[in-house]
């Protein structure tokens, strides 16, 4: 195989050795796959590291700049030699991929990430993305979403003219990394959630349906919240005005946290917005039922009763007779949640999704 001989991935996504997640897996994975297949990969992050794998990565970081303007001015100083450029968390659909073809003649890929607001865009961004899309999807080769529900949203944003270059890759998980829980508590559970601490999370719905259970549960009931963010302090003083605190333990960020799913029962993710949650694939992989919302991809891998129970996001009623009745242990998922990961859902499977991509869309 002679083509594709070079490739720019750039992604809007700081490198952190205290956060390491799904996504640096599938980068040090992907740029793996490409070296053994003799392709270059030249890689553009906001900033440089040398944590896990990435010290074998080769990495151009943007500093102050913006990773798009950054390797823009790489482009205009010298002839870019990309066969395909790939872009990660960078916005679609901006005069940014106009730019870039007036240097390079390579093909575009963009992979979308990002969750969308529980009610929509308002109408005034809903037509400025439609606008985008007449302009700028002409400049783009592919348009993946990490789900379905992705997928659908990028031809709702973008219209019917990115229709037939849209498909879906779902993200994937290290399987064998994930330790197995070896046995679930029916009565009396425990409960873990991870995410970053942010509005839009839902924690605040947890911390109100923790406040409506009976008193001897509240008296009882442990919950381990992994991250940290900007609306830490919401949250406290909410657990403080319920009188919950004692219910909450703030566990920080974890590098290793999918060794830590299997001390759990169940994993709680109260999200209003979610694109699709490598959490939710690390929870189930580690035979850990999740209970979490109908936003996003989620009822893509969560089927209520079966692998956890799906609730309307901010209903916090709902979220807290979902509590009571598995605390309780009325409700209870017998099934092991890891084989649905195992066939469908592995990190290697994205990978391989994602390099046949590039190798169907040759220069």
């Amino acid at each position: 195989m002679t083509e594709p001989k070079k490739i720019a991935v750039l992604c809007n996504y700081e490198l952190l050795s205290e956060r390491v997640g799904g996504m640096d897996y599938f980068f040090w994975q992907f740029d793996s796959k490409c070296k053994t297949n003799d392709i270059q990969v030249d890689w553009f992050f906001p900033n440089q590291s040398d944590h896990g794998e990435y010290v074998a990565l080769t990495i151009f970081d943007s500093g102050h700049q913006s990773v798009e303007n950054y390797f823009l001015s790489l482009c205009k100083t010298k002839k870019s030699e990309y066969t395909h450029i790939i872009t990660h968390f960078i916005e679609l659909c901006t005069p940014f991929f106009y730019k870039i073809k007036q240097f390079s003649a390579a093909k575009i890929i963009t992979i979308d990430h990002n969750p969308r607001p529980l009610r929509g865009y308002p109408l005034k961004k809903r037509i400025e993305k439609r606008i985008k899309g007449i302009l700028f999807s002409r400049y783009i080769a592919v348009f993946v979403g990490v789900s379905d529900y992705t997928k659908s949203e990028i031809i709702r944003d973008f219209g019917s003219v990115v229709k037939k270059k849209t498909l879906t890759i779902y993200n994937g998980v290290i399987i064998e990394d994930i330790l197995q829980r070896t046995n679930r508590n029916i009565i009396h559970p425990s409960f873990l959630t991870a995410s970053h601490l942010r509005e839009s999370k839902g924690i605040q719905d947890l911390i109100d349906a923790v406040a409506l259970l009976p008193d001897e549960i509240k008296k009882a009931v442990k919950i381990d919240l992994y991250g940290e963010g900007p609306y830490k302090s919401v949250l406290v003083a909410k657990m403080k005005h319920h009188n919950v605190t004692h219910c909450f333990t703030f566990m920080g960020s974890s590098p290793h946290l999918k060794t830590l799913f299997s001390n759990y029962d169940y994993m709680l993710q109260p999200t209003h917005m979610e694109c699709f949650s490598l959490s939710i694939l690390e929870s189930l992989a580690a035979d850990v039922p999740v209970i979490t919302t109908n936003v996003g991809g989620n009822e893509e891998v969560v089927v209520s009763g079966e692998n956890g129970y799906i609730y309307k996001a901010k209903d916090v009623l709902a979220l807290k007779d979902i509590l009571e009745a598995v605390y309780l242990g009325q409700k209870k998922i017998e099934t092991n949640t890891r084989t649905l990961i195992e066939e469908c859902f592995s990190l290697t499977t994205m990978v391989d999704h994602h390099f046949a991509l590039v190798l169907q869309n040759k220069s």
